[in-house]
């Protein structure tokens, strides 16, 4: 396992920015995303995929861990579990897949849906089980790992459901957070089943209410969980990602000390 950091944890950065904070603490590569002064150019991730791939793998002086794509302007905007998005999703994503082929990244994460209209979780997983198919088809191709993220406001809020939507769709794997299912207060221990899924991971810590805490505050056991994915065989990336955003009131951390202590936490482990 090694240790990335996400580059919409430091809001204010430049994505060359955020790569030579990582670079200066030791960490071997970072997670690209749409967001902030740190966001790719969306527009040429689109349009330009292995041209802008291949430039920043050049320029920046870490690896990329993993693309976050969004394929609209918010979780709700186009998301996986609206019908009528399909079409237009499925080939934002080939050309997302091309680009993280160009710019190194083994995988790529996506959230599940929202609840559209009058949808039941039942339908709505049936939509995103049908949307998701021709993606992890096309990932699988392309060699890049489909990865999903389980959070707090999807329809996806619980181990039990996250499980089920990579068993109805042979391939996907999870962007797994804990920090997502213990804010609603489920135990360590029922997430940890789900570590055999997990195709990326985040890390933060987190306690029943707080989806963000500082590291002494929290309930996660981090020396337990990294033992727990490397007993499920997971040899990914572990990424840091202590955030300062509205939401879920994710604003009041030290991203910057927070992310070390993360970092010395897993360098004690591994070297025990």
């Amino acid at each position: 396992m090694e240790l990335s950091v996400t580059s919409w944890s430091f809001p204010e950065l430049t994505l060359d920015e955020v790569a030579g904070v990582a670079s200066a603490i030791g960490f071997p590569a970072i997670d690209l995303g749409y967001f902030y002064r740190s966001a790719l150019d969306r527009r040429r991730v689109l349009a330009e995929p292995e041209i802008y791939g291949a430039e920043l793998k050049a320029r920046l002086p870490v690896k990329a861990a993993n693309l976050y794509h969004l394929f609209g302007a918010d979780p709700f905007d186009r998301n996986l579990a609206s019908p009528d998005a399909r079409a237009d999703n499925a080939a934002d994503f080939r050309q997302a897949l091309k680009f993280c082929r160009a710019v190194g990244a083994p995988t790529i994460f996506i959230l599940p849906g929202m609840l559209n209209g009058g949808q039941s979780r039942a339908e709505a997983l049936a939509a995103t089980v049908e949307s998701l198919k021709p993606l992890v088809a096309a990932g699988q191709e392309a060699g890049i790992a489909v990865c999903l993220e389980a959070h707090v406001h999807s329809y996806v809020e619980n181990p039990a459901m996250a499980a089920e939507l990579c068993a109805l769709v042979p391939g996907a794997k999870l962007a797994l957070d804990y920090a997502h299912f213990v804010v609603s207060g489920y135990r360590q221990d029922e997430i940890d089943a789900l570590a055999p899924l997990a195709g990326h991971v985040h890390l933060r810590q987190a306690r029943p209410g707080a989806l963000q805490t500082p590291l002494e505050q929290g309930i996660i056991n981090f020396p337990a969980l990294f033992a727990t994915l490397r007993a499920a065989g997971y040899d990914g990336y572990l990424a840091a990602e202590y955030v300062h955003q509205a939401y879920f009131d994710t604003m009041h951390e030290d991203v910057l000390t927070e992310t070390v202590k993360l970092r010395d936490l897993f360098r004690t482990w591994s070297a025990a």
